[in-house]
């Protein structure tokens, strides 16, 4: 593809989420250039932490993006080396740009498909080792259904990155989306606690994992570092022995008597 025709295709868009690099210097625009520093601290925090347990390389691995957006996290697998990635988002100026995107790349056209779809309405006929499900949960209100979806797949692994609650214990806390466009059917969510994430992929033989923040700029990643939102590897079968894990937040003041006093009530009703 030529320059000129790339920076035309690339201007066609009124706004980007990532910053793409291409050949030549060409770079897709940011409003807030401080995003690039957001890209990279996530990058190095659950997408190196994937790598670490999968020997350094996605070779041999499917991989199902899941809220794929213009397919940034779509192509550090396939520069891992992952032989497939199917990238899946609701707007189609998304896949549109991530076929741009993978296109100006030169990634053969048979490691690749993105598509437009509702992924609750979406018929997935093919099996993937590893689920990206970034940005995602927390913004669901079908948070059992999303890791169905992961589970039937074939997930051996999930990448996991989620707004969170910081209410004590395993529940998942009502909210309504101020940006409704990023919603999944819905704009009133289930946002999970940390706890709620573990026990949820639990009941689909995952063993998880909430990832140790190794996050060195908290510029544009405030949400990180106020506990507002965490990253997962969640395993079926793969050691994550090799990740550490971050410190539970303590539990304390009325929502931990609130925490214990439905854990009370609900003894009392199985009993």
């Amino acid at each position: 593809m030529e320059r000129n025709q790339l920076e035309e295709r690339i201007a066609s868009f009124p706004s980007w989420q990532y910053e793409f690099e291409f050949d030549g210097g060409v770079k897709t625009p940011l409003g807030d250039l401080q995003r690039v520093n957001r890209q990279e601290q996530r990058r190095r925090y659950f997408f190196d932490a994937l790598l670490r347990v999968t020997g350094g390389s996605l070779r041999g691995h499917r991989v199902l993006d899941l809220g794929c957006n213009a397919g940034f996290w779509s192509l550090q697998a396939i520069e891992a080396g992952a032989d497939f990635v199917l990238g899946v988002d609701g707007r189609d100026s998304y896949i549109e740009q991530a076929n741009l995107v993978f296109e100006a790349k030169g990634i053969e056209r048979e490691r690749y498909r993105f598509e437009e779809a509702n992924i609750f309405a979406h018929r997935f006929t093919e099996q993937f080792d590893v689920v990206l499900c970034l940005g995602l949960l927390n913004v669901v209100c079908k948070p059992v259904a999303l890791f169905e979806l992961m589970a039937r797949c074939g997930a051996e692994l999930i990448v996991l990155d989620s707004g969170v609650s910081r209410a004590w214990g395993s529940f998942f806390e009502f909210s309504h989306l101020l940006e409704a466009r990023n919603a999944v059917d819905y704009d009133m969510v289930l946002v999970p606690t940390r706890q709620a994430v573990v026990d949820l992929a639990g009941q689909f033989g995952f063993n998880t994992v909430p990832l140790a923040q190794n996050i060195t700029d908290y510029t544009r990643m405030e949400d990180y570092g106020s506990g507002r939102r965490l990253a997962f590897i969640c395993s079926r079968g793969v050691s994550l022995d090799a990740l550490a894990v971050e410190k539970a937040p303590p539990a304390n003041g009325w929502m931990a008597m609130a925490a214990r006093a439905a854990s009370d009530l609900s003894r009392r009703l199985r009993g």
